[in-house]
């Protein structure tokens, strides 16, 4: 039986071509965690037809290659209905919808999802869902959006369209997107989903590694991409190195030698370590230890 990668296991969230049928052969070979075929702006609306067509074998190619399977399909109203009744014969594992400003949109979505899996045979409730928050109207709900479906495993905030809407100017060090980052993070906590930062759209990869370090800073645990050579950056920086680990480990041990003697802190390396950080450091270490348990088919 396949074992599903939990979406809090989910790093690198790849965005490809829906038609483009030699970048997405190549796509497993990225190292990304989950590969979504993007059916919306990716798609020109001459090409979707064949991009549905591909799903069904596409997906079980990347299954194979022991990637996740997801699909951005099109706003319902739109071309999504279409998309749908074709993409799910392949039985994608994640539905993203783009552009989702309202709770009802996801609740749309979960009732459209149910029908077209009892239509294909698939089990009722195994497909997640991703909203993708992309305006203002929807980052302020986020929080409700999240709460709209079961379904939700995971946001996913956009850059280029959350910018357009607020009338931003872009740039590569991300300032002018600092704040709704920040935002849907908190947001996305507090629901009890996985958070997944905007992409960088930009090429050179020292500013990539920056933009996700302070992703990382900030609390993300998971970053979309668009292109398949960022996918190999994103996964090491927000995988813990073994010097991250060597000193969680340090600290986990220094405060709980000093809690044994009655102290209710350590000083370490420069720093006052108290309970939070003592909390932090072992939740680093429990959530490596569990991707590494997972990767050894250790976790069902």
């Amino acid at each position: 039986m396949r074992r599903l990668r939990p979406a809090r296991f989910c790093r690198s969230w790849l965005f490809l071509e829906g038609a483009n049928e030699a970048v997405l052969s190549r796509a497993p070979a990225s190292g990304a965690d989950v590969l979504i075929q993007e059916l919306e702006d990716f798609t020109p609306p001459p090409l979707r037809a064949k991009a549905r067509a591909l799903a069904p074998d596409l997906y079980a190619a990347w299954r194979a290659a022991g990637c996740m399977v997801a699909v951005r399909v099109n706003p319902l109203e739109q071309d999504g209905m279409d998309d749908l009744a074709a993409v799910m014969r392949g039985a994608p594992d994640i539905v993203a919808l783009p552009k989702v400003a309202e709770p009802r949109d996801v609740t749309r979505l979960d009732e459209a999802v149910t029908r077209f899996e009892r239509e294909c045979g698939i089990a009722e409730g195994s497909t997640a869902l991703l909203p993708n928050i992309e305006f203002a109207r929807g980052l302020v709900q986020t929080g409700a959006i999240a709460k709209a479906s079961r379904r939700v495993a995971a946001c996913l905030m956009a850059s280029e369209d959350m910018a357009a809407d607020l009338g931003a100017e872009r740039g590569q060090d991300g300032v002018e997107l600092a704040y709704c980052r920040q935002r849907f993070l908190v947001e996305c906590v507090a629901a009890s989903v996985v958070a997944v930062d905007c992409p960088y759209t930009f090429s050179d990869i020292d500013g990539l590694a920056r933009d996700t370090r302070w992703a990382r800073r900030l609390g993300y645990v998971a970053k979309s991409l668009v292109a398949p050579e960022h996918a190999c950056v994103v996964n090491g920086i927000l995988s813990p190195d073994e010097s991250e680990l060597l000193r969680a480990k340090r600290l986990v041990a220094a405060f709980e030698s000093a809690r044994a003697t009655g102290q209710g802190r350590v000083e370490l390396d420069g720093a006052l370590v108290e309970l939070p950080a003592y909390h932090t450091a072992k939740r680093l270490l429990a959530r490596h230890a569990a991707m590494l348990a997972f990767e050894r088919g250790e976790q069902h």
